[in-house]
């Protein structure tokens, strides 16, 4: 009755061991490391960098604990901070060359001093948010009146150029705020734009004004319309950033929406305010130029002349120089999409999109330099960088240019996105700053895991001494409930925070409430007078049902504020759902594992430990 087959035990033993080895990495705390990552958006990083890392640090005698790629930068960890600001230097010095142009940011960071065998089994401690750790918080407002402004502009060019090319008189054509006005001098004119701008830019809404001589076509773009582009302009300023703050060299920051025009910017483990300002307030911008592969040019970049004039030198992808014209074709003005995909070789590439002014320049510039070079430049800080010269092969018309050539699809994906959130969709402005101390991160998780901590012993205290043998085992599901939970935020690779330690703190109450359903359940069953081994059995089936309502009611709370919830509403939201689907698994599956185990191979059983059974007065 009371017996589980060995399979049980071997999962409640298995969930044990992996919970024990994924919290286990959270107890060794942190290391003093670098960290090297791209300075520059052109240059990729890759696992070669941690061979020539290591290399550095070898001729260097500095002796590191380990050298690792991951993700998009090098870490290399170290016993004291000493080595670390030895490491830092000789890094600096091997990778950056010319000190006034780096090529990688060099930073001091902190990693988790587990050991290698936790890490090659992807056991990793939780990242702990801003309120733990320490770090800057900034919100910014996204002026969305410049987006729609900026769109009014591109559409206003839009409409010149489909009126042009439609052969279709107009007396002039301005923008007025976010509208697009186009004044005529005849209605057979001003019905003939409207039949060609209706289709051809569905996006704006037209309608009729002024009368006599002064007819008007007012365009003004449609709310879904404006709504989009208002949701563009958030996503590539978010990606932007994301782009920009990697330079930064924090782990695990936070960039996510805050209403509609809003963006909060966490940074755990930045103490310098005016440097992280620095990288988010950078600009970047595109520019289009012809490559001069004159004979002067060539001279120039094999060292036997100087540079032509009117042109500049250059670095490509890959290193290798270039001689460009100072003459520029085309601005990220111009361009309105850039998506990485497959050419007719089926080759990866990079798909343009163009807005009307830029596709015109672009046809014609095309047509006139057959077989010659373009370069694609990147400008950031004052620097450019050529991220790719693809010869001219036809002209190309209509808006849309293909880059292709010497690429991976990874590659044609970083382009991609260099291209798309090289540079703000909209200017963003600072509206709310703070920094937050590291001293008072350690003094936040000092009271975070003491309140776990004591509340623990209290709860675990109180059910000994009221459920004796039951409450123990209680709270040894209790343990194992608190070991799972943080085993899988830790898989997870989840951010803990202040209101997730309250979360953790309140999934301990909540988890025991379901023992003392099957503890109380099981009393009511030793009243009625059943047998020990039936009173376990039925306690544990029947408070079933009741558990199971209470946890599915509180988790769909749970799961109502993961929905709609954001920032600190969201962090104690992925504790608390996590932390009912562990403690449904403890409190009836692992409890009940420890009661048969101890109490199911006792056939003449006469009692069971779990406190003081009041069995009720008989009436006389």
């Amino acid at each position: 009755m009371n017996r589980y087959p060995w399979w049980k035990y071997a999962i409640l033993v298995i969930a044990v061991v992996v919970g024990f080895i994924y919290t286990l990495p959270n107890f060794f705390g942190e290391a003093p490391a670098v960290q090297v990552s791209s300075g520059k958006a052109t240059l990729k990083v890759d696992a070669a960098l941690a061979e020539r890392v290591e290399r550095i640090l070898k001729e260097a005698g500095v002796q590191p604990d380990f050298v690792q790629f991951e993700g998009n930068s090098v870490r290399a960890r170290f016993g004291d901070t000493d080595t670390q600001l030895r490491a830092k230097d000789a890094l600096q010095r091997a990778l950056n060359p010319d000190p006034q142009d780096p090529s990688y940011i060099v930073a001091l960071n902190l990693v988790s001093r587990s050991p290698q065998w936790l890490t090659s089994l992807r056991a990793r401690p939780m990242y702990l948010g801003l309120d733990l750790r320490g770090g800057v918080h900034f919100l910014m407002q996204v002026d969305m009146k410049a987006a729609l402004t900026k769109r009014a502009e591109a559409m206003a060019g839009d409409v010149r150029t489909l009126l042009r090319e439609k052969d279709i008189r107009h007396a002039g054509i301005s923008r007025v705020g976010d509208d697009v006005e186009v004044r005529f001098r005849d209605a057979q004119a001003l019905a003939a734009a409207q039949r060609v701008l209706t289709d051809q830019l569905p996006d704006l809404q037209w309608t009729e004004a002024g009368q006599g001589n002064e007819l008007r076509l007012v365009g003004r773009l449609k709310p879904e319309a404006a709504r989009r582009v208002q949701e563009q302009a958030l996503k590539q300023n978010i990606t932007t950033l994301h782009n920009r703050i990697n330079e930064l060299g924090t782990t695990e920051p936070v960039i996510q929406q805050q209403g509609l025009d809003r963006v909060v910017v966490q940074l755990p483990g930045v103490q310098d305010t005016a440097r992280a300002k620095d990288i988010i307030g950078r600009t970047a911008t595109l520019e289009v130029r012809l490559v001069d592969d004159s004979a002067e040019a060539m001279a120039a970049l094999s060292g036997n002349g100087p540079v032509p004039f009117g042109t500049e030198r250059y670095v490509e992808r890959g290193g290798g120089p270039i001689i460009v014209k100072r003459q520029v074709i085309l601005t990220g003005e111009n361009l309105t999409d850039a998506q990485a995909g497959f050419d007719e070789q089926q080759q990866p590439a990079v798909h343009l999109t163009l807005d009307a002014k830029g596709a015109r320049i672009f046809r014609d510039v095309t047509r006139e330099n057959v077989g010659k070079r373009m370069a694609i430049l990147l400008f950031e800080k004052g620097k450019g960088e050529v991220v790719t010269a693809p010869v001219i092969r036809t002209e190309i018309g209509g808006g849309r240019v293909q880059i292709s050539g010497r690429m991976t699809t990874q590659e044609a994906n970083d382009v991609a996105l260099l291209l798309r959130a090289g540079s703000l969709a909209a200017p963003m402005e600072i509206i709310e700053e703070r920094t937050i101390g590291p001293s008072l991160g350690a003094d936040n998780i000092a009271k975070g895991f003491n309140s776990v901590l004591w509340g623990f012993v209290a709860v675990g205290v109180f059910m000994i001494a009221y459920y004796r043998l039951f409450g123990l085992f209680s709270t040894l599901a209790l343990a194992v409930n608190l070991l799972l939970l943080v085993a899988l935020l830790s898989m997870l690779q989840a951010t803990l925070t202040l209101p997730g330690i309250a979360a953790i703190a309140l999934t301990l109450g909540m988890a025991i409430d379901a023992n003392v359903l099957i503890n109380e359940r099981v009393r009511e069953e030793l009243r009625n007078g059943a047998a020990p081994q039936t009173a376990i059995h039925a306690g544990y089936e029947r408070a079933w049902a009741t558990i199971l309502d209470s946890n599915v009611t509180t988790l769909i709370a749970g799961v109502a504020l993961l929905a709609f919830g954001s920032g600190p509403v969201r962090g104690f939201a992925v504790v608390h759902v996590l932390g009912i689907l562990t403690s449904m698994f403890s409190a009836v599956f692992f409890s009940r594992g420890l009661v048969n185990l101890w109490y199911g191979r006792r056939k003449k059983l006469k009692s069971v430990s779990i406190g003081q059974v009041w069995k009720p007065q008989q009436q006389s």
